[in-house]
């Protein structure tokens, strides 16, 4: 037996009690007369002693070799502790050490396993195993496996089948560029790792199970912006015989019982908003509606003037900065300044200071008086000691750069508290978009998204006018999913696809499988698919989904760790029917 409690397991009662541990070595303290070692496992830390008066002198000098790190195991009685330390659960014992055994030492760690570590990122994601030793990490993980278990839980309790779907399929355009796998027996073909398990979850209905929820690896060969993986987790759900209204309701449902098991808090029914509305009033289809700072359309009450630059812009709006009013000018320029960087792209910033006595002081004054700048305060909800910050131009990009400015000044008068959980429903998303350069539409979600009943016909005469039968869940400005009313007939997909621009013959050649079974008797469904990672990193009352995943990828892709994608050996390409171009050989 390697141990009979763990290092976190100790208390008062158990003192008198012998025992065996086992575990890392946190710290040595070498006092010359005692030597103190905090041992680690997974459950704590507990405090073993070793002194001249009680520990024999070969024991005292086995001790003294300890490092940090050392796997030992120690035999010993628990005593009540000399100086008590509140800050352990353990605090109150000690472990009296009468015979210890190194079960592997072990080279000094290439930064401290401390809550707060001197490692860096990088170094932390090559030596992924000792992070894992670390509470955070460590507590994310155990984190994470709480809420899938509760996901697990609800679902089934609500009588959904977890079933696995393959890893290995056929390439379909689903958005993304798929990760492509060599057939070694089906020479010069080649499977796709699944983007989603999507025509899958479709199939299941289709096959009668009614009720579907997975936990699944999903792949995207995508360049990576901040905070993404190539490898991510969904929580893949499908009903059959549903609208819109059924699978909003049944996965409120689960997000409610997640807030209230893990967070233990209520939420009542979530809001709802509309594609169109959250684009005119966030500037984003996941706004986050902690915070106000709704914006206000200034068109009709700023281009009356002669300010040209008002005059000739597609969209004039604003938003009311809570407090802002006390900013400098210098500190004003600044945010100016970081408005007209090329990630934002903004070409200057108007504003105006709603001033104690109810006057306000505009950098346009020359051009507006105060009655107009009062109508200003009104459309933007301005209150006294508030700043309005007013961007103008074509209505996409001000939209796009006013979203932005609204949560830079969120994060930096502490709006987006972490602790605070405001969850929204988008629905009524368009159907299609326009590629700009080519002329060409595309499906906002997937191909397999229905329109908005009785609206498919305005896919000949009007495709911009078209409403998917489509939702996001937001939470905290963060899109933790999204799904779909799903089409079922063959005709209507057949629709779809001529209006994404496929052939006859293409269409057959992708997703012949799923147009045949729809003329076998395929239900009316839909479903959802939540990001696992982004949902557990928000729960945790954080933003980052790396700390979250056991071995996560750096922002280029790779493992660090094991040193992942790496070359394969020449024998490997010849028995796949490869060759590398510019490969000698």
């Amino acid at each position: 037996m390697y141990r009979s409690h763990t290092c976190g397991e100790l208390r008062t009662p158990d003192i008198g009690t012998r025992v065996i541990l086992s575990g890392w070595v946190q710290k040595v303290r070498d006092k010359g007369f005692v030597v103190w070692v905090d041992l680690r496992d997974r459950y704590g830390i507990t405090q073993l002693v070793f002194d001249e008066q009680r520990t024999t002198a070969t024991l005292l000098a086995e001790a003294r070799k300890l490092g940090r790190e050392f796997v030992i195991q120690v035999h010993g009685e628990v005593i009540e502790r000399t100086s008590k330390n509140p800050q352990l659960s353990t605090g109150d014992i000690e472990i009296l050490v009468s015979e210890i055994k190194i079960l592997n030492p072990a080279l000094l760690p290439p930064f401290t396993i401390e809550d707060d570590t001197d490692g860096g990122t990088d170094l932390r994601m090559k030596y992924r195993y000792l992070d894992i030793r670390r509470n955070p990490i460590k507590n994310n993980l155990i984190f994470r496996s709480k809420v899938a278990m509760e996901v697990r839980k609800y679902l089934s309790e609500q009588g959904f089948i977890e079933v696995e779907t393959p890893y290995l399929i056929k390439s379909t355009p689903e958005g993304a560029r798929d990760f492509v796998v060599p057939s070694r027996m089906n020479q010069g073909q080649f499977y796709a790792l699944p983007q989603s398990p999507q025509t899958f979850k479709q199939l299941l209905m289709v096959g009668g199970l009614d009720k579907y929820f997975q936990i699944v690896k999903c792949f995207r060969d995508e360049d990576l912006r901040a905070d993404r993986q190539p490898e991510f987790t969904q929580i893949d759900c499908e009903m059959a015989f549903v609208e819109q209204e059924d699978v909003l309701n049944a996965f409120e449902g689960l997000t409610r019982h997640l807030l209230k098991e893990i967070r233990g808090i209520e939420v009542e029914k979530f809001p709802r908003m509309t594609y169109d509305e959250a684009m005119k009033t966030y500037g984003n289809d996941k706004p986050d509606i902690r915070f106000e700072m709704r914006f206000g359309e200034l068109n009709a009450v700023s281009q009356h003037r002669d300010f040209q630059i008002f005059n000739a812009a597609e969209l004039v709006a604003g938003i009311a900065v809570p407090g802002g009013a006390s900013l400098t000018r210098k500190e004003i320029d600044h945010l100016t300044d970081w408005l007209r960087r090329p990630q934002i792209g903004a070409k200057g910033m108007v504003y105006v200071r709603c001033n104690e006595d109810g006057s306000y002081k505009s950098s346009v004054d020359k051009f507006y008086d105060q009655e107009d700048l009062k109508k200003w305060a009104e459309a933007t909800n301005a209150q006294t000691g508030d700043l309005i910050c007013v961007l103008s131009g074509d209505t996409m990009s001000t939209r796009t750069q006013l979203s932005a400015l609204r949560m830079e000044m969120a994060e930096r008068l502490g709006l987006r508290n972490p602790l605070v959980f405001a969850p929204l429903w988008v629905i009524d998303f368009p159907l299609l978009e326009k590629d700009e350069e080519t002329g060409d539409y595309h499906a906002m979600h997937h191909p397999f998204t229905s329109p908005k009943p009785g609206q498919l016909e305005l896919l000949d005469t009007d495709p911009d006018a078209v409403r998917a039968n489509a939702y996001d869940l937001v939470l905290n400005g963060n899109e933790i999913g999204g799904g779909s009313i799903r089409i079922h007939d063959k005709k209507m997909q057949s629709t779809m696809f001529r209006h994404l621009g496929f052939t006859e013959e293409e269409a057959r050649a992708q997703f012949g499988f799923l147009m045949d079974a729809f003329q076998y008797g395929a239900p009316p469904h839909g479903g959802i698919a939540f990001g696992l990672d982004r949902l557990v990193a928000i729960l945790g009352g954080q933003e980052t989904i790396r700390d979250f995943i056991a071995f996560p990828k750096n922002n280029s892709g790779r493992d660090v760790m094991i040193d992942a994608p790496a070359p394969i050996d020449k024998a490997q390409l010849k028995e796949l029917n490869l060759r590398l171009e510019n490969n000698e050989g």
